[in-house]
């Protein structure tokens, strides 16, 4: 078998006293849309910081494309491939839509490729193009979601981390995001998609992982995480 495009394993992460992640281990292959599921506080978005290098793992480690990334300063990271879009969009709010895309691709050179990166992403979100010199703090939630989607797929990512990319969108955005996100995995990017619409993250992925107080409780492929009971009853209201 091969090596995993991501490993995780044995993962601690504290916040002064308060001990986030419990021993995590977490495998993804390359290809694949893998998501995170649990409730608010559970440790996903820990998870997505600490394997960006947002926070340091007291012990454990994380390996991409077999190499050590534990301590590795998170511009680094960045430059190997592995790109988070976080949590809240964060825009670059005065900023036009055209250069917050630009500033998706600040550490590379290759300015061919960058262009028709930026038509990549045109395509993707076509009303990006429509706004591409309006202010993106001007832009609706929805917009600036796939705005924030849009700059880090100009990073060329291998693999992408989202965080939470339907909180607070209309149900028919969220239906277009997790299209979108389809899309941007048959495309060839493998997805890390922590999410807390579990029933369209589920639905989504190809496998899945259940954290609850920092710990993984339940892992497998996402149909079979579905039918949990378990699962079920505390995510997806049934």
């Amino acid at each position: 078998m091969s090596e995993p495009l991501l490993e995780i394993r044995d993962l601690d992460v504290f916040y002064g006293a308060v001990h986030a992640l419990k021993g995590i281990e977490i495998a993804i292959d390359t290809g694949e849309i893998v998501t995170l599921v649990g409730a608010n506080g559970a440790g996903k978005s820990t998870t997505l910081r600490a394997i960006s290098g947002l926070v340091s793992p007291k012990r454990g480690s994380i390996r991409f494309e077999g190499e050590s990334i534990l301590g590795r300063d998170p511009v680094d990271i960045v430059s190997r491939g592995l790109i988070h879009c976080p949590e809240g969009r964060r825009v670059f709010a005065p900023m036009s839509v055209l250069e917050n895309l630009e500033m998706g691709a600040f550490l590379r050179k290759d300015k061919e490729v960058i262009a028709r990166d930026l038509e990549r992403v045109y395509g993707l979100f076509p009303r990006l193009r429509d706004r591409m010199a309006q202010a993106a703090g001007t832009l609706s939630g929805g917009e600036q979601q796939m705005l924030a989607i849009g700059r880090s797929m100009m990073a060329s990512p291998r693999l992408l981390l989202l965080d939470e990319p339907s909180l607070g969108l209309a149900p028919l955005l969220v239906e277009e995001i997790f299209r979108i996100i389809k899309r941007i995995n048959e495309e060839g990017v493998t997805v890390l998609l922590v999410e807390q619409n579990a029933h369209m993250a589920l639905k989504c992925a190809h496998r899945g992982y259940v954290l609850e107080t920092g710990k993984v409780i339940l892992h497998g492929a996402a149909a079979d995480v579905e039918k949990n009971p378990m699962v079920r009853e505390a995510y997806l209201g049934a």
